[in-house]
């Protein structure tokens, strides 16, 4: 038998992984809109699990897990949880159950205080204080949206795979785009790390770790972050599962 069945239900997609109290396998990834109660289904007949643990952005879709679960107990990650951090925050419920998850694992992994960089389909920074609690943080557009949207809102842009640039002016559309999007992004976080410092941890130690589809892409060249994490949320939604 298997300790957990992780569900990480996000915007555009959705990651599921069967994970012991220690580790996590290697996730599969699908389409949200594409989830459903006999998906999840087929993922519990393969192995029998003690619980499924699911952190969801998407109201809509928690019915399938529910569903699909039938007597396996379901443990929603939210702001009630144990999560091995405290919430200052003024509405505890507000907070995505995602951020809620990035919160506990860089706390249990690496340290605090901590700033999670989270390359989904927005950009999200998640900040954990000195005094090991959850106090906010930052949403910006995510690179996919605001690249899909160049190309929708305009009639001469083309739909563009996201790499690396070579040189900053680029020479054809696509190059340029390229460089915005990624230099443009990395300027972004740069800028929201460097305030998030000075506004919270002036003169602190921090571990800054970056998380999410293009996190490898965008993050991991900058000497403001410690670390890259590719699935930094699953991690949590194991680290909270074993807390509960």
């Amino acid at each position: 038998m298997t300790d957990y069945l992780l569900v990480d239900i996000s915007n555009s997609y959705t990651k599921l992984v069967f994970a012991s109290t220690t580790r996590i396998s290697t996730p599969v990834r699908i389409a949200t809109s594409k989830l459903s109660s006999s998906v999840v289904a087929r993922f519990l007949r393969k192995r029998e699990v003690r619980k499924v643990v699911v952190s969801s952005v998407v109201p809509a879709k928690n019915p399938a897990i529910s569903k699909a679960a039938r007597k396996v107990e379901v443990l929603w990650l939210d702001s009630t949880r144990k999560l091995g951090v405290g919430i200052d925050y003024p509405k505890p419920k507000s907070i995505g159950a995602d951020r809620l998850a990035n919160a506990a694992a860089v706390t249990a992994l690496y340290g605090f205080p901590a700033i999670v960089v989270d390359f989904g389909t927005a950009v999200t920074f998640d900040i954990v204080s000195d005094r090991r609690t959850y106090i906010g943080g930052v949403i910006a557009p995510g690179l996919e949206a605001m690249t899909n949207f160049l190309y929708q809102r305009t009639a001469l842009l083309p739909r563009l795979s996201l790499k690396e640039p070579r040189r900053a002016i680029g020479k054809s559309t696509i190059e340029a785009m390229l460089s915005g999007a990624v230099f443009g992004y990395r300027g972004l976080v740069r800028e929201i790390v460097a305030r998030i410092r000075a506004e919270q941890f002036p003169r602190k130690e921090i571990y800054t770790v970056a998380t999410g589809g293009y996190a490898q892409l965008i993050a991991a060249p900058l000497p403001e972050i410690a670390a890259v994490r590719p699935h930094l949320t699953l991690e949590g939604l194991r680290i909270v599962a074993n807390l509960n």
